[in-house]
């Protein structure tokens, strides 16, 4: 535990007493999340005058706030050596691209085998630990049966700089999928809030009353008879936005088999979804860089069925 205490100076005058902190340690360059002291403050780790306060509370000059960081949790998760398809990779972070089924950190029934594991080995003691978390490096994810791109991240303040750009959906964020049907229009715009499905709780839904805003882009690349070859751009990033954003409009992923019945003339192992382009600005350049990951076989496979019984 790490305890540190701060006078307030007039340039924070009336600051809230969550921002404070996040503006005072990224000054510091310890890359700590503004949710990260809201947590602290909320578990008593935080005070004012020796008082606790709400992450609300409006700081006034010669204020001294104190506050405990607690040590980073050690991680029982172990590297294994498992290949990774590396599309980019410099001193700061690496692009990798995720093959299907491969979950993308450690959960329950998920400790081994997974990207994080993987990424451990390869990375040894160069990845990122923002808040203590068990996902060394990960700043974003995709769904264990989406495949494609994904940023890692080798230090704490390129983790910091890629999650603000993620944060002000900056990121160019472009899926590739196939979907059940076919969809008239050329091109289109879905925003609908999701939350969380009121009943079934592993699926997520259009959530009018308790959902966050989420925005979905798609444009129509090829038509058959029974499917469409569609591009995604992300605004947001929610849980299975794609897959929910979809459904909702009547053309759920091919082989989604919690958004659609799932039903389909292919042997699949999950949605046909794949993240192929991630842009960003890179945190040492300063310069925007755009990694492509190519689509895998077995939807170029689909694909070139489909043109054949076009």
């Amino acid at each position: 535990m790490n305890m540190e205490t701060f006078e307030v100076e007039t340039e924070y005058e009336g600051e809230r007493l969550d921002r404070f902190l996040n503006l005072i340690f990224q000054e510091s360059a310890k890359g700590l999340s503004r949710s990260f002291f809201q947590k602290l403050i909320k578990d008593g780790h935080v005070t004012v005058n020796g008082v606790l306060q709400k992450a609300n509370y409006r700081l006034k000059i010669e204020d001294l706030v104190s506050v405990e960081i607690p040590d980073a949790v050690s991680t029982p998760i172990l590297p294994e050596d498992i290949p990774l398809d590396i599309l980019y990779e410099d001193e700061d972070l690496l692009v990798v691209n995720k093959p299907k089924g491969m979950v993308v950190h450690p959960s329950a029934g998920h400790y081994s085998g997974t990207l994080v594991n993987a990424v451990m080995f390869h990375c040894k003691d160069s990845l990122s630990g923002i808040n203590g978390e068990i996902r060394p490096g990960i700043v974003h994810r995709i769904d264990m049966d989406t495949t494609g791109s994904l940023i890692v991240c080798k230090n704490d303040e390129s983790h910091v700089f890629i999650a603000e750009q993620i944060k002000a959906h900056t990121v160019n964020r472009r899926y590739r999928g196939i979907v059940y049907g076919t969809v008239k229009e050329d091109e289109g715009t879905v925003c609908a809030p999701i939350g969380r499905h009121p009943v079934e709780r592993k699926k997520m839904a259009v959530n009018e009353k308790n959902g966050k805003p989420a925005i979905t882009h798609y444009k129509v690349l090829e038509r058959f008879s029974r499917y469409t070859y569609m591009e995604f751009q992300l605004e947001t990033g929610r849980t299975h936005q794609i897959r929910v954003h979809m459904a909702s409009i009547g053309h759920p992923l091919l082989g989604d088999c919690l958004y659609s019945n799932g039903k389909s003339p292919y042997k699949l192992q999950g949605q046909t979804l794949h993240a192929m382009t991630l842009g960003f600005i890179h945190p040492r350049t300063g310069q925007y860089l755009e990694v492509t990951a190519p689509l895998p076989e077995y939807f170029e496979k689909i694909l070139r069925d489909l043109r054949n019984f076009k």
